[in-house]
């Protein structure tokens, strides 16, 4: 390639002299599509641009510009035919859309990428590939970024942090396709592009030595013409050669046509054929300026050119500056065009940094008030979230601000991150707490999930049922686990109760029957007038009635009928009250000596010391309310009211006073046997 090259330029310098001064400019952008930051950030090896010279129709036909930028869109065509005429297949490249990629997830990029490598040509797709892998870094740098400091802030260490990304690793085999299709291309492609430009090298050399040759003008023309024939079918060139090839190759046309001079009728038949083909070409050209689709129109223009410089020779001197002067105009005219839309499109870009600035404001303020509360920050995440797609759908920004404005997103939302993930650092310690707080409280439940100790049991497992609920979150890796092995314990307590109470409720409606049965036999009971027989039977039917033990909750009012019949015997029998109440405590005493239960007697001293207090406090505030009647007369039905129940509960506590006497008798009782049965004990060992 490099002695190819070299060859080129000593061809090129053996005309200098005869060419028109053309000045040479680099080109800045690709004409196929308005340039974006992803476009230039990310610029592919293969894809680097090269200066080039305007072709010979630039020369033979000088333009006066009025500055550079009015050249600018010519230089843009140069450079895109160049490019296309490396590869016909190139051309695809002006026919697929760029996607709005800014706004795609990570998973819709890996997808648009396997769809171009899957469906087009690898040459045709350098710069959408481009741009969807700058996409695509920038989503991925954010995301990584953000899950690194969720890593630390659970915990972790920076050096330790690891993440297995199914889109990047997607990513990259796709992309990592892509380029083995690319080299593979390029490599088969460089042989034949080196031997075409070889091969044109050649005819140009076969073309100067024609004015050289003395034989018949009419051969010589006839050779010229098949020197044109090949140069069509030689196939394309290195992208960087193309310009300079097509310019020396016109250079020496122009040679070979001032040596016609010989025979001018050949020539001017030439310049008259090239003359028609380019003003067809002007006018097809000043045409586009009605073409509303301007990609379409530039397209079109590039056309245009190619064939104006590929396929049509010279025409006479003195008619090329005129016909390339309109041709030239047509092409200012369409960059205008350009120009004015892409000045359109500056304003949008403005408005759309309005827009994000709007969005990095939002997020901002959020990322600085942070809740702390779990519910309201799983909000401000949905918000975070809603926000963020907005910022990727606002559109482009102009190019000149694009990384300080991603910067500045990204730092706002790496700022609510830090602070959200402060939040959570802290409630994992508190979670943690908790969690200590339900095992201690499962521990109880497991104890008494096999209790037979109803009194004490069903209190303490509504208790921490209570307490359990009370307590807050714990880490969400021990949280269904430990719910569960509470549950069940709980579950299993209350499904042994309620089993036992739906054994016992069957006994309680026998209990009822049984008592239903000896109430009617109370009702039925007639005095005999002998007051120490017929006590006797009432003590019997208190006993039976007792025995019976407990009756449904929704049947108790039966103990009410009971004991007022009985109440009202015991007055015949000239027994008081207190005497009455007495009798029946005589049975229940009784009762607890049988069951030899000290908790029972404990806590039935501790009612009847609650009764007596209760009923002490009573009569010192009735006695109080008197007080205020010193000026009524006794026989005031207010006054009369207040002394009958100062007598009533007198007469209460002084039947709960008998009772706590008769338990004070039993329990000095039962620890007189105890002492007594130690002492027969410790005699027995010695």
């Amino acid at each position: 390639m490099q002695d190819n090259e070299q060859e080129l330029q000593e061809t090129e310098g053996g005309g200098t002299e005869q060419s028109a001064d053309t000045e040479k400019t680099t080109i800045e952008e690709s004409p196929i599509s308005e340039p974006s930051a992803s476009d230039t950030a990310v610029q592919d090896k293969d894809e680097e641009e090269t200066k080039v010279t305007p072709d010979s129709e630039a020369k033979e036909e000088p333009v006066t510009s009025k500055s550079e930028e009015d050249d600018k869109v010519i230089e843009e065509i140069e450079e895109s035919n160049a490019e296309d005429a490396e590869d016909v297949e190139n051309e695809k490249r002006h026919h697929i859309p760029f996607l709005d990629y800014h706004s795609m997830s990570m998973e819709n990029l890996v997808g648009e990428l396997q769809r171009l490598v899957k469906n087009e040509k690898v040459q045709a797709i350098s710069k959408h590939v481009s741009s969807i892998k700058y996409e695509f870094d920038q989503k991925f740098q954010e995301f990584i970024e953000q899950k690194k400091e969720e890593f630390v802030a659970n915990g972790g260490n920076e050096i330790d942090f690891r993440y297995n990304s199914v889109a990047k690793r997607q990513f990259n085999e796709v992309f990592s396709e892509f380029r083995e299709k690319r080299d593979q291309y390029y490599k088969n492609l460089e042989q034949t592009l080196k031997s075409n430009l070889q091969r044109r090298l050649e005819i140009i050399e076969e073309l100067k030595s024609l004015v050289n040759v003395e034989e018949d003008i009419n051969t010589t023309y006839k050779n010229f013409k098949d020197l044109q024939e090949n140069w069509r079918n030689a196939g394309p060139v290195p992208r960087n050669s193309y310009n300079d090839v097509w310019r020396t190759y016109h250079h020496h046309m122009e040679i070979f046509y001032d040596f016609l001079h010989l025979n001018r009728e050949l020539r001017d038949l030439d310049f008259k054929h090239n003359l028609e083909e380019k003003l067809k070409l002007v006018e097809k050209a000043e045409a586009l300026a009605n073409e509303p689709d301007l990609g379409k129109a530039f397209r079109e223009l590039q056309t245009l050119h190619k064939i104006w410089k590929e396929d049509i020779g010279p025409v006479a001197k003195e008619q090329r500056e005129e016909v390339w002067g309109r041709f030239s105009q047509a092409t200012k005219a369409m960059h205008q065009r350009r120009q004015e839309h892409y000045g359109e499109l500056e304003k949008v870009y403005e408005k759309n940094l309005e827009k994000k600035q709007e969005i990095i404001a939002s997020i901002t303020e959020i990322a600085n008030n942070v809740t702390h509360n779990h519910r309201a920050l799983q909000q401000q995440i949905k918000e975070i979230e809603a926000l963020r797609d907005s910022f990727f759908k606002a559109g482009k920004v102009p190019q000149k601000v694009n990384e300080q404005t991603w910067s500045a997103f990204k730092e706002a939302v790496r700022t609510f991150n830090r602070n959200k993930n402060a939040f959570y650092k802290s409630q994992k310690k508190e979670q943690l707490e908790n969690l200590e707080k339900k095992r201690a409280l499962l521990g109880l439940a497991l104890a008494l999930k096999d209790s037979d100790d109803r009194e004490m049991a069903t209190p303490e497992m509504k208790r921490i049922q209570s307490e359990w609920k009370k307590i807050g979150h714990v880490p969400r890796k021990y949280s269904d686990k430990i719910w569960n092995e509470f549950k069940d314990a709980c579950n299993h307590y209350f499904n042994r109760l309620h089993a036992e109470k739906n054994e016992s409720q069957k006994e309680e409606f026998e209990n009822y029957n049984k008592k239903n049965a000896c109430l009617d036999r109370l009702k039925a009971f007639q005095l005999t007038g002998d007051n120490e027989k017929d006590l006797e039977t009432l003590k019997a039917f208190i006993a039976e009635w007792k025995s019976h033990g407990r009756i449904p909750y929704n049947k108790k009012h039966i103990n009410g009928k009971f004991n007022k019949i009985v109440d009202a015997l015991f007055r015949k029998l000239g027994v008081s009250k207190h005497e009455s109440e007495l009798l029946r405590y005589g049975d229940k005493m009784q009762e607890l000596v049988k069951s030899d239960d000290d908790r029972a007697i404990s806590n039935e001293r501790t009612f009847i010391r609650r009764k007596i207090d209760e009923s002490k406090s009573e009569i010192r505030q009735l006695e109080n309310n008197l007080q205020f009647f010193s000026n009524a007369s006794e026989d005031s039905p207010l006054v009369k009211d207040v002394i009958k129940n100062i007598d009533q509960h007198k007469a209460a506590l002084e039947t709960w006073q008998a009772k706590l006497k008769k338990l004070n008798i039993l329990k000095h009782n039962r620890n007189k046997e105890a002492e007594a049965a130690d002492a027969e004990s410790s005699s027995e060992e010695e």
